[in-house]
Order: C-alpha cells, then sequence, then structure tokens
C-alpha cells in the first residue's frame, strides 16, 4: 500500500502555501455499516463543543519554542490546546492538538488578528504554514495576521493513529497494474481487509471520533484558544470541506473563509462519488501534461503528441516493472511521482526530465525523485491512517466488493492513469468496522454568513472543479474566482498575481468581487533539459 496526495496540498514551497469518496451507489447496491448520527447525539455535541470551546478560551495556549521534530525556525513558536475526543463527552478522555503560530509582523494596530490554515489530506499537517509569513506573497497578509497552523486529530503529534506497521507500509518496489488480474485484486482485497483491522485494533473505540464533523467542531475549539471571537481561515482542498462543515455548524462564528481547491459538499459525493470523479479528471490532467512535454519534444524526445509521449511512459513502466529502478523504485513508485505532475505543474519540468533521462540510461533523475526516502515512512503511514479513518467514518460505502469492481473496471476503460490506485487507497472502506455517519448538507441561507471566497483552477484534478460551482451554489454569499484553463491544484499564494490580488483584497480588507470573477491562467513551465539543470538551473522541489 502506498500513500498519495489526496485532497491535500504538498507541503513544498511552491502553490497554495508551501509549494501535500462518499454516497451511496446510484443502484442502490448495500452500504453497510449502522448509523452513527441522530438528532440526541447532535443536541449532546452541541452542548460539548460549547463546553470545550469555553474551557479553551479560558485557557488559551501556551506558546513556546517548537520541538526540533516539527524542524520549525524561530520566531515561529508551537503550542497545544485540548479537545474532547468525544464531543457528546466533553468531561470524558481528551486529546491534545499541536499548534504553530508566528506572530503577525506589522504594526499592532494594523491586526486583524489569527488565520488559521489546514492544507487539507484528510491526514495533512499545517503546522509548517508560518513559514510562510517570510514568504513574499503573503508578506503583507502576514503584516496584518498571526499565521496559524495546526495538526488535526490523529496528525502528527496530535493523538496520532497508526492502522499498520510504517515499515510493511513503504515496502518497495510494488506493482500498479492499470487493468489488474483476478489474482491481484484478490491479494489487494486481503490487503484492505488487513488495513481495517488493523485501524481498528490499533485505536479501539476512539477509532470513531476521527471525523470531518470533529475536525469542524475542533477548529471551533481553537478558535476559542487563540482568543478570537470569530475565525477567519483558509483551507485548500479536504479542508474546504470541513471548512465547510465549520461554516453550516456556526456561521455566527466565522469572520472570512477561504476555500481553496473546493471538494465537492453534496452529501451524494461524500466519499465514493467523489473519488471517481477524481479518477476522471486525473485522466485529463495526466494528458495535459504529456500534451506539454510533446510540445517540448526538442528538449525531452519522449514524442510530438500525447500518444507518443503516453507509449514513452508505458517504456518506462515496463522496464522498472522488471528491474526497479534503483532497486526500489517499480511501476507503483513511478506512478505515485508521475501523479505529483497531475497536481502540480510545478514538477512537469522534473518529471519530463526523469523519464527522458531514463529512457536514455539514466535512472538517477527517477530514482531521486520516486525512491521512497528514509525516514518518511512513519509519517506516510501515519497520514494515511488518519485518510482512511476520517473518509470511512465520514459517509456510508458500498460493502460488497462486486460493487467496486464494477464501477472501477468501466471507469478504468477510459481512464485508466489513476483509477484503480485510486481503489486501492480507499478499499479499507468496504470492510470498516466503526460506525458510519450520513453526511452533513451543507448549507447556509442568505444573511447567515459574511462574505466568503472560493478559489479554483478549472483543470483541477484532485478537486474537479464541479466541487466549486456545488459548493458556491451552497454557501449563500460565497464569490467564486476561477484561474481559466489551468489545473495546479491549490492556487492560493501561487503563480497568478490575479488570484492573488483577489485573496488579498478579500484578507485584508474584505472584499470580494460582486459574485464571480476570472484570471487568465498563469505561464506554462518553461522546459529545462538536465544538462541546464546540471548547469545550475533551480527546479521545483521533490514531491
Amino acid at each position: 500500500m502506498r500513500a498519495v496526495v489526496k485532497y491535500g496540498a504538498l507541503t513544498t514551497l511552491g502553490s497554495l502555501v508551501l509549494s501535500a469518496l462518499v454516497a451511496a451507489p446510484a443502484d442502490g447496491a448495500d452500504t453497510g455499516g449502522p448509523r452513527a448520527t441522530t438528532r440526541e447525539t447532535l443536541t449532546a455535541e452541541t452542548h460539548g463543543v460549547l463546553r470545550a470551546a469555553e474551557r479553551a478560551a479560558g485557557a488559551g495556549i501556551t506558546f513556546g519554542r517548537c520541538p526540533k521534530a516539527e524542524m520549525l525556525p524561530a520566531p515561529v513558536t508551537c503550542g497545544t490546546v485540548e479537545v474532547p475526543l468525544d464531543y457528546a463527552d466533553p468531561e470524558g478522555p481528551a486529546i491534545k492538538l499541536t499548534v504553530s503560530r508566528a506572530l503577525a509582523s506589522g504594526k499592532a494596530a494594523d491586526r486583524q488578528g489569527a488565520l488559521v490554515y489546514n492544507p487539507g489530506g484528510p491526514g495533512a499537517s499545517g503546522m509548517y504554514f508560518p513559514r510562510a509569513a517570510t514568504l513574499p506573497k503573503w508578506k503583507r497578509i502576514a503584516q496584518a495576521y498571526d499565521i496559524v497552523g495546526y495538526a488535526p486529530r490523529g496528525v502528527g503529534r496530535s493523538a496520532p493513529l497508526s492502522c499498520q506497521d510504517p515499515a510493511d507500509f513503504a515496502k518497495a518496489p510494488s506493482p500498479s497494474p492499470t487493468h489488474p488480474s483476478e489474482s491481484y485484486k484478490k491479494e489487494r482485497i486481503a490487503e484492505a481487509q488487513a488495513y481495517a483491522l488493523g485501524c481498528a485494533r490499533t485505536a479501539g473505540p476512539a477509532l470513531r471520533h476521527y471525523t470531518s464533523l470533529n475536525n469542524a467542531r475542533d477548529l471551533d475549539v481553537l478558535r476559542a484558544a487563540l482568543g478570537e471571537k470569530k475565525l477567519t481561515f483558509m483551507g485548500a482542498s479536504y479542508g474546504t470541506y470541513f471548512g465547510a462543515l465549520y461554516a453550516s455548524l456556526f456561521p455566527s462564528h466565522v469572520r472570512r473563509m477561504v476555500f481553496d481547491s473546493a471538494v465537492n459538499p453534496d452529501p451524494r459525493q461524500i466519499w465514493y462519488g467523489n473519488n471517481m470523479d477524481q479518477s476522471q479528471a486525473f485522466e485529463r490532467r495526466w494528458a495535459d501534461f504529456r500534451t506539454w512535454v510533446a510540445k517540448h519534444d526538442t528538449t525531452y524526445h519522449l514524442g510530438t503528441d500525447a500518444e507518443q509521449v503516453a507509449r514513452g511512459y508505458e517504456r518506462v513502466r515496463a522496464r522498472v516493472a522488471h528491474e526497479p529502478a534503483g532497486g526500489t523504485v517499480g511501476p507503483a513508485q513511478l506512478h505515485a511521482a508521475m501523479l505529483g505532475a497531475g497536481y502540480y505543474d510545478d514538477y512537469w519540468v522534473m518529471r519530463a526530465t526523469a523519464l527522458s533521462e531514463y529512457l536514455k540510461g539514466n535512472e538517477k533523475p527517477l530514482v531521486e525523485q520516486a525512491a521512497p526516502r528514509e525516514g518518511d515512512a512513519a509519517e506516510s503511514e501515519n497520514g494515511n491512517a488518519v485518510y482512511t479513518a476520517v473518509e470511512c467514518n465520514d459517509a456510508p460505502w458500498p460493502t460488497e466488493w462486486r460493487v467496486w469492481d464494477r464501477d472501477n473496471s468501466e471507469l478504468a476503460r477510459t481512464a485508466p492513469f489513476e483509477t484503480w490506485d485510486n481503489a486501492w487507497m480507499n478499499l479499507p472502506c468496504a470492510f470498516w468496522s466503526a460506525p458510519r455517519q450520513e453526511p452533513v448538507d451543507v448549507r447556509t441561507w442568505p444573511g447567515e454568513l459574511p462574505p466568503t471566497l472560493i478559489l479554483a483552477a478549472e483543470r483541477d484534478a484532485a478537486t474537479p472543479y464541479e466541487g466549486a460551482l456545488e459548493l458556491e451554489r451552497r454557501l449563500a454569499g460565497s464569490v467564486l474566482v476561477t484561474e481559466r484553463d489551468a489545473g495546479t491544484h491549490g492556487i492560493a499564494g501561487g503563480a497568478n498575481a490575479c488570484v492573488n490580488r483577489y485573496l488579498e483584497d478579500y484578507l485584508l480588507r474584505g472584499t470580494t468581487p460582486v459574485r464571480r470573477a476570472e484570471c487568465a491562467p498563469h505561464a506554462e513551465p518553461d522546459p529545462v533539459s538536465v544538462d541546464e539543470r546540471s548547469a545550475g538551473t533551480k527546479l521545483p522541489p521533490v514531491v
């Protein structure tokens, strides 16, 4: 099993900040699992949030030097906030969430409060976010706001969740068949069953409390602990989903909210339907990458059209299946690296160079980009465990393999690039033992919520554009800014100056377009050959 980014922004210095699916099937197939959400439970949990927020407001957060494990330099400071494990039992067991902060750098009179950020996942940590305060594109925002990141429940040092030995999780090389055989499917079914069992065994009764609803409730406790009467929040990818839940649950607590690369919040899509849509969208984005590579055939020599580039990629897949590059890069590791090109065009140059050089006999760039990195196994497994727990707990999933097999076999005929790898990542949800919730109907009515800002790239694969349109329909007073004909995932603070102006206008002055606005796409990457790279050209960071 391997980790992918899913509904989260990569934690690198390029795109968003530091540039890290599901309703019951339409045919009525059995979804299994008891229903966890009742009116009584919601009443108890609402009381629990009020009680926890009251305690947090009184206690505050004691910030000090960050632990070495966070790798956050001064002046960033760290602390913790206590939240109930179960909001229906606010006096019961509690967990501590880790928090990081860079104080507003401007004049005290100009300070607008704390800006809290979540990069998505589920399972991604936002602890790194205060580092954005030093970036030129965030300077004016960082003058006005304390820049606050945190690790959601289960992530990092926030009551960490694990479902499998990290060494087993990160085993490489591993296969990744586009059209898997029946025997391979049986292997993956067994792995999914074992993973679901591992989650239940290691977490025990606490497993059911890793949910998007609890992430939204935790956010309100964090708001109170920071001393904020109203929340200013920016969520990317999955962060937009529980941000939208927050807006629905606590509309009077919202000051400003930015939804960057929005998950489709339609309850019928959470999460199985969103995963299927995501796989289809990655096929389009994979074609965008191959078209760009073909446009620069004089640099990469992988073909003059997208189909020729695809054949070159398949040659690489076949070779690493026969003899893994560097001993650890097999088809699954190759695919995971290339999936990064579907998230961010910052990586197009690197990925194209890796393929080109490998076919010329130089495997070093591919190994540098795709081989598992020493020391990453525990973090990757933790992220995958939280991802799995949250998505499996959030909604009903098909429990019969025949449904998964039928739907993904059909989809793989037109979208083979990501379909089956996506299915394997989510398959533990078919065998989940914790109660499944019914997704909340995200919705606010006119006057309930201040204006909110939605940012979306038209060709985003991880969170297809339809999700931004659906969120706009559901949050009264929201305004959508679209980067046309672009597909980078997470666009706030990135390469598009037009998008960044709308972001600053909103966060600094509270102004938005009248309803919708459009930005032209940011420039395509410039091709850089490996010779130019060795001559000193700086490339984007490796993912």
